[in-house]
């Protein structure tokens, strides 16, 4: 398993500022199917620590202009990441636990300022292929750290096809 950590550039300014997804080999009759990781609740007074004026910044495309609830989607996305040290927790828990199942685990400092109009992962509906993986529902995932994780299938092709293309 091939694990990236990508640290900042500079100094962050603020603490919660990372991203994490993770690779796993085979899941729902798909290959290498990325799962990107997120904090799904918060406590709401911890919305209350930020200077969101100086952490969100103007829209990547520049023309348009952005409601409040885009500002708000962009506001998600700095909360449903990580701290450092929670960051470091869920890494060891996923090597510990899926270093056979994980070709990968990656993760990144976010951008600051965060452009506004984005949209949290926690804002994605599932569907069809699009799902949420609930680690609440793991009975081995002990962390205080609520955690789920986003994949869309339509981004990986089915492993049968891969089969029938490569006799």
């Amino acid at each position: 398993m091939d694990v990236t950590i990508i640290p900042p550039d500079s100094e962050l300014p603020v603490e919660r500022a990372f991203s994490l997804s993770m690779t796993v080999r085979t899941f729902k009759g798909r290959r290498d199917v990325d799962i990107h990781l997120f904090r799904h609740t918060w406590h709401p007074a911890e919305e209350q620590d930020y200077d969101w004026d100086a952490l969100i910044g103007p829209p990547i495309a520049t023309e348009s202009s952005v409601s409040p609830a885009e500002i708000a989607g962009s506001r998600l996305v700095l909360l449903e990441s990580f701290t450092r040290e929670e960051r470091d927790r869920i890494v060891d828990f996923l090597t510990r636990q899926y270093q056979d199942r994980l070709t990968a685990i990656l993760s990144r400092p976010l951008t600051f300022p965060i452009p506004a109009g984005l949209t949290g992962l926690s804002q994605v509906r599932a569907g069809e292929n699009i799902g949420l993986v609930d680690f609440s529902r793991i009975r081995s995932y002990t962390l205080p750290i609520p955690l789920r994780g986003l994949y869309d299938l339509n981004q990986h092709k089915p492993i049968i096809a891969t089969i029938e293309t490569n006799p």
